[in-house]
């Protein structure tokens, strides 16, 4: 079965590991898929988690409108409510880093670092 379609659109997944939302992105988050991010992280916090992880470890292209959404997200959930991005590499977390949004929104190589980060 090739996943590639649904990875190219910008497939969201959610799921929770105790208090924890984790919004698992794959593929492109762009313009067109950014409205989905949103939602999808609104989605989550609707639960009212202690904090909403945004996983970014299968995304292949990060658009500003996906960074965009981060943003203001951060600004809609803190501070009831810690957002957190895993993202690594030069897809993800280069573009967070040059724009800033890494000194808004705390940064994770991985999904184990962050978990860990929020839990400790």
């Amino acid at each position: 079965m090739n996943s590639q379609p649904a990875a190219a659109s910008g497939d969201i997944q959610q799921s929770s590991v105790g208090d924890i939302s984790v919004v698992s992105v794959a593929g492109t988050v762009d313009m067109i898929t950014a409205p989905k991010l949103e939602a999808a992280i609104k989605s989550a916090a609707a639960a009212a988690p202690a904090a909403v992880v945004v996983d970014f470890t299968a995304v292949e292209f990060l658009a500003s409108a996906g960074m965009g959404v981060l943003v203001s997200a951060h600004g809609d959930l803190a501070p009831a409510v810690k957002l957190v991005v895993v993202a690594d590499g030069p897809a993800t977390s280069r573009p967070l880093k040059l724009v800033g949004i890494a000194d808004v929104v705390e940064l994770h190589a991985t999904l184990d670092e962050a978990l860990a980060a929020l839990q400790s």
